[in-house]
Formats: C-alpha cells, structure tokens, sequence
C-alpha cells in the first residue's frame, strides 16, 4: 500500500491546493478572491450597519437578511486564512485539527444559509398571502426562534463530521484539491471503510438541502397562487417584484451547490481545474452576491447607500 498509514493517535497533516495548471498565475488569482473577499466583506458589513441603523428597516424580513449577511461573513472569513496562505504566502500545509475546524465551519454556515432562505420564503408567503396577520404571526420571538432553529439545525448536522473523520486512518498523499478543507475532498483520503461517513453525509444533505429546497419551491407554489388571483396586473408585478431578490439569493446558492455535487458525483474523470472553479463558484459567488442584490432591489437599503456616499462626498 502506497503512502503513509496515520491512525488516530498519529493524526496527519493535509496539503492545499490552488488551480491546477495556473501555478503561475496564483497572484493573479489572489488578486481576483481578494476583491470577491473585499467586496462580500464590505457588502455585507454595509448591509447588517444599515438594517441596526436604519429604523424603518426593524422588521422581521430585515432581520432574516440581516442573519444572511452574517453567515456570509461567516463564509468568508472561514476560507480567508488558508486561500491568503495558498495563493499569496504558498504555505499549503494544514494541520489535521485546523483543517476539521476549517471544514465545519464552511459546512456549517454553508447548511445555516439554506436554512435562513427556508425561514425568509415564509416571511414572503405571510407577507403577501396573510398580510393582515403578519404581525401576529412573524412576532419577535417567533422571528428569535426561526433564526435559532437554523443555527441549531446546522450545527447537529455538521457537529459528527469531524469526529466521523478522525475515527478513520489516513495512508494517502493527503493532497485536497482546493485551497480550503471540505469534507466531499476529505471524504476520498481515508484508507478505512467510509460506508457510515457516506450515509450520514447523504442523510444530511437530503434532510436539510432537499428538504429546504422542496419547501422554499412549495412557497413559491403558494405564493404564485396568490398573486394570480389578485385583479391588478400592475399589482401582480409590483407583488412578484417583491421576491426578486430572496429568487436571486436562492438561484445563487442552490444552482452552484447542485453544480458541485453533480462535478463531484458524474465528474469524477474531469480535469481538477473544474472542480475547483466550482467550488470557487459555490464558496464565492453568494457571499459576494447577496449584498449587492438587496441593496439594489431594496429601497430602504438603497436610499440610505445614497445618503452615506453623499456624506462622505461631502
């Protein structure tokens, strides 16, 4: 057997990865992640400053965006460490412990947002097919707990990842295929038997993306009835309207989550570059993204961005 067998008292260390084939061009690289960095961190920084300040904006669908902006923050900051350390620094090793603790947190705030676009699609069903019951509905507290139902949720689906991993011995090359620890990467190291990993990672995923994905498309279902039976056309749009930007949020993170797993299950014989690009795609385009819609489609959010670039003009 080639490599170098580890077992659980002897844990192994973990070598990262940029692009395959642009060795080269990895400053490059770093200069590009760096302005999704900047602009995600920025956005949604702008985005959770403007929801506290703004007094207007202290409702529970703001509140839900406001969680959003969080946990893409939460995004960004848990790949930023190794990917300035790959692509900047060329320091590729990663400790075992750091990089289970690297790949809960991705996963974690990764399930945690298809949880908050679960709980923002029923914040639009109320809104527009019970709005005179909206506010008896969507109370404080109910809003409080729909926000740590997803917290919790995510947390005891990620939590058994890391232990389910260091049970296993390790006798490969340890080389991940990214510049980040993700457990689809990880998963394929092990020389042990990953029957138990592959069927906890199944029921995972189906419990909470399928599931939530099912429900947030049943809203729509929902919803769309709504608006069909109101007269106005001019009120139908201006209804729908109110839904592009949490379709934009939900088209940004599911569209690359399916195009991720779908590389990594059929994909098997494609070049290392795409799943990399994916993954890239998946981990830094909704960060990016999200701030950047709601602040577009959102008049509240977009006239108090005009009025702080005209203070700072001024």
């Amino acid at each position: 057997m080639g490599g170098i067998l580890y077992n659980s008292s002897e844990l192994p260390t973990f070598t990262l990865t940029g692009l395959p084939g642009l060795e080269n061009s990895q400053h490059w690289m770093f200069l590009l992640l760096g302005t999704l960095y900047i602009v995600s961190i920025v956005g949604n920084a702008l985005i959770l400053f403007i929801v506290k300040e703004e007094q207007s904006l202290h409702q529970p669908m703001y509140y839900f965006l406001s969680l959003l902006s969080v946990n893409d923050l939460g995004v960004s900051f848990s790949t930023l460490p190794t990917v300035l350390a790959t692509f900047c620094f060329h320091l590729r090793k990663i400790s075992f412990d750091s990089c289970m603790a690297q790949m809960f947190f991705i996963h974690y705030f990764s399930f945690m947002e298809s949880g908050v676009l679960l709980v923002m699609s029923f914040d639009h069903y109320v809104a527009i097919c019970n709005p005179l019951h909206y506010t008896t509905m969507l109370t404080d507290s109910r809003v409080v707990c729909m926000g740590l139902w997803a917290i919790i949720r995510s947390f005891c689906m990620i939590f058994p990842l890391p232990l389910l991993l260091k049970r296993l011995s390790f006798c490969k090359a340890n080389i991940l295929s990214h510049a980040y620890c993700l457990h689809p990467d990880l998963i394929h190291l092990p020389c042990g038997d990953i029957t138990i990993n592959n069927i906890f990672g199944l029921i995972i995923v189906m419990s909470t993306f399928g599931l939530d994905a099912a429900l947030i498309l049943f809203s729509y279902v929902l919803i769309l009835r709504c608006v069909l039976a109101i007269a106005s056309r001019e009120e139908r749009l201006k209804t729908l309207n109110t839904c592009v930007s949490h379709l934009c949020a939900v088209l940004i993170f599911y569209v690359p989550k399916i195009g991720v797993s779908m590389t990594a299950r059929y994909g098997r014989h494609a070049p290392r570059f795409v799943h990399t690009v994916m993954s890239l795609i998946y981990l830094f385009v909704p960060p990016m993204l999200n701030p950047v819609i709601y602040s577009i489609k959102t008049k509240e959010i977009r006239r108090r961005l005009g009025r702080m670039l005209v203070g700072t003009k001024f």
